[in-house]
């Protein structure tokens, strides 16, 4: 009897665990809200990674959780290389090694009217030919970079050398150095005849103003030293107050500064005066530098 009793409580003992393990297995009710539960399915599933059940099926069973799918691996596209933009009003290459300015028609119709820089066509496009002759006037007037590109500077010293005029000078029956200070350019008459076609220079700085006046070269020096401003002054021609014709130390085409009064020159055109003058030459400065 004793026996029957102790094999009925093993029989019990085992059908209560077998029982209490399905419970926590399977019920999907049962939400962890006990404390110390399981965790529910799907949460540990959403731990892992795994994908959600949908739940037991109409028999009760549960259903197998959907196969999951690796994320596809896609190669990082690299980056594409776009086109350089053109920045507004610096031009657009149209022209091999050749860009165009932005004031392309306008450069070309001053130098059609200089002439002596090649065949130029007026129609605002650049072309081989315009490039050329930009790039021949540019290397001529010290303008850099010397690129063919009808910029700003090209078309400044353009224009105040096309609308030079020669005649405005009184010339003497010798040679005369005329200076036209409103559009900072230089030439030489010999008889009332053009000898050295206008170029470019740049007078005296606000405060320190080329005065207009006739004059004659006084005085003069391949290499004058400057004691006030200690620089050497090449191709020195003097011909007023401490004023005199010479080679520029600095770019010329720097309007934000300018000479003590002295007419600055490029060098080719500084050796050139210096040639055709001598002690006497007369010199006529018209008009007055902007600014000053």
């Amino acid at each position: 009897m004793e026996q029957f009793r102790i094999a009925s409580r093993l029989v019990a003992l085992v059908v209560v665990v077998l029982v209490g393990a399905g419970a926590c297995a399977f019920d999907p009710q049962s939400g962890g809200s006990g404390g110390g539960g399981a965790a529910p399915a799907g949460a540990a599933e959403q731990a892992t990674g795994a994908g959600d059940t949908s739940g037991p099926d109409q028999h009760g069973r549960p259903t197998p959780a959907a196969p999951t799918t690796k994320p596809s691996r896609k190669p990082t596209p690299k980056p594409t290389r776009t086109a350089p933009t053109t920045t507004p009003g610096t031009g657009t290459p149209t022209v091999a090694g050749c860009p165009q300015g932005q004031h392309q028609r306008a450069v070309e119709t001053h130098l059609a009217r200089l002439g002596g820089f090649g065949a130029v066509t007026v129609d605002g496009r650049q072309s081989a030919a315009d490039c050329a002759a930009i790039k021949k006037f540019q290397k001529r007037y010290g303008i850099r970079p010397v690129e063919g590109r009808a910029g700003p500077t090209t078309l400044d010293v353009a224009q105040r050398l096309a609308t030079t005029d020669t005649t405005r000078c009184k010339a003497g029956a010798g040679t005369t150095f005329c200076v036209d200070l409103t559009r900072q350019t230089v030439w030489a008459l010999r008889s009332g005849k053009v000898i050295m076609e206008p170029t470019v220079t740049r007078t005296g700085m606000s405060g320190y103003r080329t005065p207009a006046g006739t004059y004659a070269v006084n005085y003069r020096n391949p290499k004058e030293w400057s004691n006030p401003y200690e620089v050497w002054l090449p191709y020195w021609q003097h011909f007023t107050q401490g004023m005199g014709f010479h080679e520029t130390t600095t770019y010329l085409h720097d309007k934000s500064i300018g000479s003590h009064g002295c007419v600055n020159l490029l060098h080719a055109d500084a050796v050139r005066m210096w040639e055709l003058g001598k002690v006497g030459t007369r010199v006529v400065l018209i008009g007055r530098r902007p600014g000053t």
